[in-house]
């Protein structure tokens, strides 16, 4: 899930006793043994049940006793830890929205912590992790980049950028798939300037995708249906320039020279001025 567990707070050793012998239903309550109430136990006493019950596997009975921390001893440094930490249970138990809740508010509460950038980071997954197969609405993608982007800006030297910039990258080349998804969609049905547009945006706004070059050779497609010889030409020069290699570049080449057609610029379109940009080693 996250990569890393967040740090771990011993708990009071007199906790072992009481949680053994008081928990043995599973259910999170407003005690932690017999009939005393929480408010009995001391803040540690209360996060060391908490941890307890993710060990076993329980994170929404441990981000309860940790937001019971947080509630009975608000302006502790154990409130602080176990803001975090619920953050953390919550997200563990899929709980995305109160995972969220409480990562914001300990980034507001707590904003030069040493555990903001892990709280900002925690935010970002509760997006990320919701992102679903392509045919979906990709508005979590949108919320997860912005989030993971503020981790790689913010916290550049924090241990998390780098795994930020992984999954930046991998929503980033999500949402290009949505786009070729529909592009392909369009193009099956013979929507042909319907799909031209759809793949305009792979090329334009998700260059640095692993799918410009299908985005480029369906262009070519969609351009030589419509006639647009001109159009489907330089599409294919922008392959022959920048993806030779690719099995896209070889059918785009088949096409187009099966129809005597050269893949070379030709007019002045918004492709051409890609064309041009890439030639100079400078993409859009």
């Amino acid at each position: 899930m996250t990569g890393r567990h967040p740090r771990k707070f011993v708990g009071a050793m007199l906790l072992s006793a009481i949680v053994l012998a008081g928990c043995g239903n599973g259910a999170a309550d407003q005690t932690l043994f017999g009939s005393v109430p929480l408010e009995n136990f001391s803040a540690e006493q209360i996060f060391g049940r908490a941890e307890f019950e993710l060990e076993r596997s329980k994170p929404d009975d441990a981000a309860f006793y940790f937001s019971e921390v947080e509630r009975l001893y608000p302006y502790s440094d154990w409130a602080k830890r176990a803001l975090i930490m619920q953050a953390f249970a919550y997200h563990r138990d899929k709980d995305y929205e109160n995972s969220r809740s409480a990562a914001q508010r300990f980034i507001d509460f707590y904003p030069q912590d040493d555990d903001a950038a892990y709280a900002q980071y925690l935010l970002a997954l509760s997006y990320y992790d919701q992102i679903d197969e392509v045919g979906r609405d990709q508005g979590l993608t949108f919320l997860a980049l912005q989030s993971l982007r503020k981790i790689i800006e913010t916290y550049p030297d924090s241990e998390y950028a780098r795994s930020s910039v992984l999954k930046f990258d991998l929503a980033f080349d999500h949402l290009a798939s949505k786009e070729m998804e529909i592009g392909r969609y369009y193009l099956k049905r013979d929507h042909f300037a319907a799909s031209v547009n759809r793949f305009r945006v792979v090329v334009e706004d998700f260059q640095t995708t692993t799918h410009t070059p299908e985005a480029l050779h369906r262009l070519v497609e969609a351009y030589l249906s419509l006639g647009l010889t001109d159009e489907a030409q330089t599409a294919g020069a922008i392959l022959g320039h920048n993806f030779q290699s690719t099995e896209w570049y070889e059918e785009s080449y088949r096409l187009l020279t099966g129809r005597g057609l050269e893949l070379r610029v030709k007019g002045n379109g918004w492709l051409a001025s890609v064309y041009r940009q890439t030639v100079r080693g400078k993409w859009l």
